[in-house]
């Protein structure tokens, strides 16, 4: 990927606003949606349980054990980039941000400490600072697809949607058919309003048998957008509780509401050019 420095156009301020909205409702969705087990969590026994597996209750009840684990052993990465993790997924962004810059000052060199700084900097919406740690995560020798794919989300973040998806297209070849980079290239096409690409695309990586349950969320979102509420909500179903599902497809047709949104993005997109 490079080292040299890049300098990154950010979207108009109503696509700033509608990334947020996005962003937030893919935030909920995971943190609803990820497992059905509710025991409490946050013990040294049970801290290795990936973050993604953990549902609402378990988030939000780790961010305090992990953050007492943390304090006993703030040198310790596993735990720092695991309580940044929980971080991020809580929306404490600026504090996983702190967490993993106080770890990669101790780990200047480690690779997945980097790459989990630029993820905790892209969260927090310091893009240029992101691109820089997960650039600097890659190896060229043995080039790993989450970065390229990490670092082709943050410039469909700054408005660099070919850019972003020639990344994904490099993943691909390294990973092919793999579900989380086919979700990240149905939301590129999501940004852009080219809804039917979007939906390809989550189908496609849906079929895939390491698709997990924010993939297939994913995919409600965009039936949804579409207008399509009742497959939108027989789709979420299978990923989440009646209430949850409902409460989702709520928040889609209110996002539709928005009398004509992305024509507003696009004349701010034409004025700007001007």
């Amino acid at each position: 990927m490079g080292l040299e420095k890049r300098t990154l156009a950010f979207p108009t301020a109503r696509k700033r606003a509608l990334l947020s909205v996005f962003s937030t409702f893919l935030l909920s969705a995971t943190i609803a949606g990820c497992a059905t087990d509710s025991r409490t969590t946050g013990s040294i026994s049970s801290r290795t349980k990936p973050v993604e597996q953990m549902n609402a209750a378990e988030l939000s009840q780790s961010v305090d054990s992990y953050g007492r684990i943390y304090e006993r052993d703030p040198k310790n990465k596993a735990v720092a980039m695991q309580y940044a993790s929980i971080l991020r997924a809580n929306n404490h962004n600026e504090q996983a941000v702190a967490v993993m810059r106080k770890t990669a000052i101790l780990h200047p060199n480690d690779r997945d400490v980097l790459a989990a700084y630029g993820k905790a900097l892209a969260g927090a919406g310091q893009f240029t600072a992101a691109l820089d740690a997960i650039q600097r995560a890659q190896d060229p020798t043995r080039p790993d697809w989450r970065l390229i794919s990490a670092e082709g989300a943050v410039y469909d973040q700054t408005g660099r949607p070919e850019e972003a998806r020639a990344l994904y297209q490099k993943a691909l070849q390294i990973r092919p058919s793999e579900p989380s980079i086919l979700s990240n290239l149905a939301i590129s096409h999501l940004l852009v309003n080219d809804m039917s690409t979007a939906e390809r695309y989550l189908r496609e990586a849906v079929q895939q048998p390491t698709a997990d349950s924010r993939v297939r969320q994913n995919l409600a979102m965009v039936v949804g957008l579409q207008g399509r509420f009742d497959e939108a909500m027989a789709i979420a179903k299978r990923e989440l509780s009646p209430q949850q599902a409902q409460a989702n497809v709520e928040y889609l047709r209110k996002i539709l509401s928005q009398q004509n949104a992305w024509n507003m993005i696009k004349e701010e997109d034409k004025k700007s050019a001007k």
